[in-house]
């Protein structure tokens, strides 16, 4: 009856794919070649805002690290990196700026202009 199935996270926990994220990662593992690569994001200490987020590829899921999919594409995420932001969106946009992966994050308290670093 709508139950979520055991071992699923609460939303609230979860990392989310926009589906111009998912879309845009596809495109990018295409042009890779390897099927196998999955978006990694994490976060380190550092930026104007004292976090910054990072985004990179990669083939291996550690130990600590969670997975979320959206329309095929896999996104990793080590639980350190997961606390700081539960329950945030990964988006793929392009305006006048240019394109960028932008992260929505509910945990931060605020944020450097370039959307690239934040405070907690």
């Amino acid at each position: 009856m709508g139950s979520m199935p055991t071992g699923d996270i609460a939303p609230a926990q979860a990392l989310v794919l926009t589906a111009n994220a998912a879309k845009r990662v596809a495109w990018l593992i295409e042009q890779e070649g390897d099927k196998d690569l999955m978006l990694r994001v994490s976060v380190s200490g550092g930026g104007c805002s004292g976090f910054q987020y990072g985004f990179s590829f990669d083939k291996a899921v550690n130990d600590d690290d969670r997975t979320f999919e959206r329309d095929g594409v896999v996104a990793v995420i080590d639980e350190t990196s997961l606390e700081l932001l539960a329950g945030a969106e990964v988006d793929f946009v392009e305006d006048l700026g240019g394109s960028s992966f932008q992260i929505r994050n509910p945990n931060a308290t605020s944020s450097c202009g370039c959307g690239s670093s934040f405070a907690i």
